[in-house]
């Protein structure tokens, strides 16, 4: 099993690009399943878990072809309308092949998802959605099964504003009857890009990016012509690596339209952060003052960037409060933060960290994917040398990360095959 190994110590200096975005790339990838025709995507990461969705696919009886960053799926004729254990069980955005698979072909049969190890993601919202458009949903020995003979537009109120059961309403009413309308909808970036994506295939959605969605479905859908947007988490990471290394680093393909809650927070913070259209450029020369974060759905401060900027609290002057209200169990990176000698008090969704001027190298061990480039944050500000095991997390979401980062002046490794 790989694991890294980062000494502290080094300031991040130069330029780094942004590969596409994972949460993007993973709905718009299982919509080309809504078609026939061919439907070419471009600007794909090169992530665990886009290698498991083309799979997936292929083993659904699409014809994958793949260039670099450019991939082309048709899906003439479908094999197979199950999703088995064996790929689901790694990848919770697997689930997302269900409500395709639906509209296509009448029927589905999806094993329950898998993925990181965060608190309960219940796919509830997904199933409640898909019962109101008309389909026949049930568990059956740790699988979902879904039948309609005819999907019908709805009026569907979300609970929660979930980004999977919005994307999943998304594709399946895009073949249905009539016309949808999704209320309390998820506004995320990733959204607005699957539905450009649908909207390329010839859906007619409306008021993505908005907490109201209306779709209009269509008989037909046809192939599309689609460039993922850049990940806005993977530049997160990035902005926030070089602030608390008192570094000096331009990201390029950021999108700052999509980065305005963490922007505000490094500023809060001291850290000097330049806007450009496809670029954000940060510069820190002195220790960072804590701030308090609360993680939110979109456009409020994201989730997904909250283990990062507890790393960057360890190390700040002061206190900062960490509020997470989205998953349940998305603080076990404070126990191992606490290895390196952070001053962390868990206190249910909250987590009060005194910043310490300087953590201390140590064995980690990574519980998921955002907590593992987390620990490499805090290893680059770390004394001596921190192992970060169980990096296969990493891989799920992040591009060669440890190259990346190597090239802005880091020293960091990856051990292949280690032990332990």
């Amino acid at each position: 099993m790989d694991k890294i190994i980062v000494r502290g110590g080094r300031r991040l200096a130069g330029e780094i690009s942004v590969a596409g975005a994972k949460n993007a790339a993973l709905p718009i990838l299982f919509s080309t399943l809504l078609t026939d025709q061919p439907c070419s995507v471009r600007n794909i990461p090169d992530v665990a878990d886009v290698r498991t969705a083309l799979r997936l696919l292929s083993d659904l009886g699409a014809t994958v072809e793949q260039d670099g960053a450019d991939v082309t799926v048709e899906a003439r004729e479908l094999a197979s309308w199950e999703a088995p254990y064996e790929l689901v069980k790694t990848m919770r955005a697997s689930f997302l092949v269900l409500g395709p698979l639906l509209a296509r072909v009448g029927r589905a049969r999806v094993s329950q998802p898998g993925g990181c190890a965060i608190g309960g993601r219940p796919v509830n919202l997904h199933v409640h959605a898909l019962q109101q458009l008309g389909a026949e949903v049930e568990l059956v020995h740790g699988y979902t099964e879904a039948r309609a003979e005819k999907l019908v537009g709805a009026h569907v109120q979300l609970d929660f504003p979930s980004v999977g059961a919005t994307e999943h309403l998304m594709m399946v009413a895009s073949l249905a009857d009539g016309e949808t309308t999704i209320e309390n909808a998820a506004r995320e970036p990733e959204i607005v890009d699957l539905a450009d994506a649908l909207r390329s295939m010839g859906a007619r959605i409306e008021g993505d990016g908005k907490s109201r969605i209306v779709i209009s479905g269509v008989p037909r859908l046809s192939g599309m012509n689609h460039r993922v947007l850049p990940d806005r988490i993977e530049a997160g990471t990035f902005l926030i690596a070089a602030a608390m290394t008192a570094g000096e680093v331009m990201v390029r393909d950021a999108r700052p339209d999509c980065l305005h809650a963490l922007i505000e927070k490094l500023r809060e913070a001291g850290a000097t952060i330049e806007e450009h259209e496809d670029f954000v450029r940060v510069v820190s020369s002195q220790r960072l003052r804590g701030v308090d974060i609360k993680t939110l759905p979109y456009p409020g401060f994201p989730t997904d960037l909250q283990a990062q900027m507890m790393a960057l609290a360890t190390v700040s002057e002061g206190t900062s409060v960490v509020t997470e209200t989205i998953f349940e169990n998305r603080f076990m990176h404070a126990n191992e933060f606490m290895r390196l000698g952070a001053d962390i008090a868990l206190d249910g969704h909250n987590a009060v960290v005194r910043g310490t001027e300087r953590l201390s190298g140590a064995p980690v061990m990574a519980t998921d994917l955002r907590a593992s480039v987390s620990l490499i944050l805090a290893g680059m500000v770390a004394d001596n040398e921190t192992e970060i095991r169980r990096v296969y997390h990493l891989d799920r979401g992040y591009e060669r990360i440890e190259e990346k980062l190597a090239a802005l002046g880091a020293d960091i490794e990856r051990i292949e095959g280690a032990r332990g």
